[in-house]
């Protein structure tokens, strides 16, 4: 096999599962909220609380790809590709 389509591949299977990561962090965000808004929440006011602060909460505290690929890597064994290209 070629060593760049190798290269290619392991690429390619890294954004994808970077791709799953981010889509499982907004599943989470949006399931948080809906329990907030849903179950917790006793007004308006606090629906509206619950609606916008776990959103901004999860922006800033979101993870950085560097350890999203030091997760994949160790669950997946897929590397983050290099950046010299």
């Amino acid at each position: 096999m070629d060593m760049n389509n190798m290269t290619n591949n392991q690429d390619s299977k890294y954004q994808s599962y970077i791709k799953r990561a981010w889509a499982f962090y907004a599943l989470i965000t949006i399931a948080l909220i809906v329990i907030l808004v849903l179950f917790v929440a006793q007004d308006n006011e606090e629906r509206f609380f619950f609606t916008i602060m776990p959103v901004a909460a999860a922006y800033v505290f979101r993870p950085t790809n560097r350890y999203l690929g030091k997760l994949i890597f160790k669950f997946t064994g897929v590397s983050q590709p290099s950046e010299n290209e």
